[in-house]
């Protein structure tokens, strides 16, 4: 036993120690490095436009070669220090083998959940790891109680794809009507508000539905809390989309005022790839069965509602690490920072001709993701021909988004790392673009 205590320390703690002299600005090596340390005093909109401070943040970071990469809402790519911490869990892991996993995972994971609880704002046992938002989301899909023939439930078309998909999986599977609604390319709060409004009111037989709190789409910000008090008050449940809100923008899970939020850790958390969470707030699980075969049918565990199977340790065990890093910036510098890149090329884009900026009119309803396409060119065919003429001819990587009902765009997601100077190499690009359209 002493043994097995000793390496297992050994190994946490040479993690533990990378992360700890990551963050005091001396690299693993012992070698001194940059602080991403916000100077003191400076607002989140003012650091937002501090260029220095950020080409320090992007010194972290390794670069994609060959391309001006502005498609990264795929997934964050990791500072160095969550690598070296995620590399160093993955050794230890290997080393250690089932003899690590079977006798002293479990509290080391019991470890994540509390960093990512505590970051939420949550409770322990109302947070489960999963692989991405995705099995988080699945999951209360499939394993809620609450439908009946006759019943209905609601989507909206900035929703995500797959999760839409299982939204009808439920209606063919049970016999219930599922309803969609259109929000506009272009929305503000009150309008979105509104267009819950009356679809709560125009279907008394709704029970379940799914809200995005940032549409993957096109940045889109959508008032969860006040669309989900207004859905509790009419006897429908919600599970809330936050797959590509946690990091990039500023909030607790309280804040969204709903019982089911699945989560990434690898979008905007910046940790390693196949890491998400699943909260369910206390007194809720009764609505959402146990994955089936997992604890009885009244087993209140959240961490019965997901059975991921085997999955990387070593992802898991970087979370802390992540959570380090990305706090060491802040969220609401992260935030405030992501905006003003977007604003950099939608505030230009807006008014070029035959250009279409999509996503939220206001501040209030824009992040740092937004997506635009050419006038009129809706189809996913074209938006592809657009998306691949901004990489060849421009050396700007982007990616094709469709599942909105007016047709398909191209996004444009910015990161930290990403500079003013790189955006105005975008808008460049979108004029060149709009050019060549008018004369098309």
């Amino acid at each position: 036993m002493p043994v097995r205590d000793s390496s297992r320390r050994r190994f946490l703690g040479g993690i533990a120690a990378g992360t700890a002299l990551a963050a005091s600005g001396v690299g693993h090596a012992g070698k001194a490095v940059a602080r991403p340390t916000p100077p003191i005093g400076a607002s989140p909109d003012e650091l937002a436009r501090d260029e220095a401070f950020w080409r320090e943040v992007g010194a972290f970071y390794d670069r994609t070669k060959g391309v001006l990469n502005l498609e990264h809402g795929y997934w964050g790519k990791m500072a160095r220090p969550v690598q070296d911490a995620y590399l160093d869990a993955l050794r230890m892991v290997n080393a250690q083998n089932s003899f690590y996993a079977r006798k002293d995972y479990a509290a080391d994971e019991a470890e994540s959940v509390h960093r990512i609880a505590r970051a939420l704002g949550a409770h322990d046992d109302e947070v489960v790891i999963t692989r991405n938002a995705t099995e988080a989301c699945h999951n209360v899909i499939r394993q809620y109680r609450g439908l009946g023939k006759g019943d209905a439930v609601l989507i909206a078309d900035i929703d995500y794809p797959h999760f839409k998909s299982h939204m009808h999986w439920l209606g063919d599977g049970r016999g219930v009507r599922v309803v969609e609604i259109e929000i506009p390319t272009r929305a503000n709060q009150v309008d979105i508000r509104k267009l819950y409004q009356k679809a709560f009111e125009s279907n008394p037989d709704l029970k379940l539905m799914l809200i995005t709190h940032v549409s993957n789409q096109h940045g889109l910000v959508v008032p969860v809390a006040e669309v989900a008090a207004e859905a509790r008050g009419r006897g429908i449940d919600v599970v809330c989309d936050a797959a590509q809100s946690w990091g990039l923008l500023d909030y607790k899970v309280a804040d969204l005022g709903v019982d089911w939020v699945a989560f990434n850790l690898h979008k905007w958390i910046g940790a390693p790839v196949g890491t998400g969470a699943l909260y369910m707030r206390r007194g809720s699980l009764g609505k959402v069965a146990p994955y089936p075969g997992d604890g009885g049918t009244e087993d209140m565990n959240v961490a019965k509602r997901v059975h991921p199977g085997t999955y990387n340790f070593a992802a898991r065990l970087a979370i802390p690490a992540a959570l380090d890093f990305h706090e060491s910036i802040g969220t609401a510098n992260k935030e405030a920072r992501l905006r003003y890149l977007r604003s950099l090329w939608t505030d230009e884009a807006q008014h070029m001709p035959h250009l279409e900026v999509l996503g939220g009119k206001d501040e209030e309803s824009w992040t740092g993701i937004g997506s635009f396409r050419l006038a009129g060119q809706t189809t996913i065919e074209e938006a592809t021909k657009l998306q691949q003429r901004l990489e060849t001819e421009f050396g700007i990587f982007s990616v094709v988004r469709k599942g909105l009902a007016s047709g398909g765009c191209v996004r444009i997601t910015p990161q930290v790392f990403n500079s003013a100077d790189e955006i105005g190499r975008l808008v460049d690009a979108l004029r060149d673009l709009a050019k060549s359209a008018i004369s098309a």
